[in-house]
């Protein structure tokens, strides 16, 4: 009983050396507790000291950023611009080409048309010319020369058949187409004043005296007739068709003889003409045309 007394103070000796120690340790650890949080409020310190620096660095980097994003957007912006001031004066040149264009195909449609009416009117001009002048010559052409201009009343023998010029009546023959026969001394003062006078046997056929006819539409200073002998007087007519003028003569088969319309170019108020501007209205007769 008395040793495990001892036993139990030895047993109780030895632990409270342990129950010390643990207790050192615990002192150990609370005051190791105090150091640790000092250096870990160290740290935190030196991390708050470092934010604001860091807080710069960003809202820099954070500018930096936006200003070459607003760079690189101008630049696309720029490059947009120029783009379309490019495809703009291509297309300003492009409309300016075809206006041009437009302009040139105009201008020679123009010219060539001007060109085209031009040479058309000179032919033109041209063919008129020489359709309407008079052949220097006539074959077939008889000419007359001296022949007297004085005023006679009644009835003159002519030396040619029908007469191409001499004594003739005061008063004039009215130019145009006739029916009937007409008075010679009438028909002389009528050339006097530069008309042509055609006329044709009486039994020249209807179409004859219809293409006759027809030639002489429209002339001032012609007259058409039929001519027939008269005894005492003179005789009929020497061919189908005669025609005259002051002084000169041609005698034909046909009343298609290209030479009669030869004939009214050169002689109606031609260059034979004794009394040039003289009327062929106003006298005496009365044409059916």
């Amino acid at each position: 009983m008395g040793e495990q007394t001892k036993n139990t103070s030895a047993t109780q000796q030895t632990r409270k050396p342990q129950g010390q120690n643990t207790a050192k340790t615990a002192s150990t650890n609370r005051t190791a507790t105090p150091a640790g949080n000092a250096t870990t409020a160290k740290t935190s310190s030196a991390k708050l000291a470092l934010a604001p620096g860091q807080r710069a660095r960003s809202v820099a980097q954070a500018s930096q950023a936006t200003r070459s994003a607003n760079a690189d957007a101008a630049r696309t912006q720029q490059r947009s611009t120029r783009h379309e001031q490019i495809e703009q004066r291509r297309e300003a040149r492009k409309r300016e080409a075809e206006r041009q264009r437009r302009n040139t195909l105009i201008g020679r449609g123009v010219l060539g048309g001007a060109a085209v009416l031009v040479v058309a009117l000179i032919v033109y001009g041209v063919v008129n010319y020489y359709q309407n002048q008079a052949p220097s010559s006539i074959s077939g052409i008889v000419t007359y020369s001296n022949l007297a201009r004085t005023h006679v009343t009644g009835t003159v023998k002519y030396p040619q058949n029908p007469p191409v010029g001499g004594p003739h009546n005061p008063v004039w023959l009215n130019c145009g187409i006739y029916d009937a026969p007409v008075a010679n001394e009438n028909a002389v003062h009528s050339m006097e004043h530069g008309a042509v006078w055609i006329t044709y046997q009486p039994d020249l056929s209807s179409k004859d005296v219809a293409t006759l006819r027809s030639l002489v539409s429209g002339h001032m200073f012609v007259i058409l007739s039929p001519y027939t002998a008269v005894p005492g007087q003179h005789a009929g007519l020497p061919a189908p068709v005669v025609v005259s003028a002051w002084g000169v003569q041609l005698k034909v088969q046909s009343a298609n003889d290209p030479r009669i319309a030869q004939f009214i170019k050169k002689y109606e108020q031609g260059p034979q003409t004794q009394e040039p501007g003289a009327a062929c209205s106003g006298g005496t007769g009365n044409p059916i045309q």
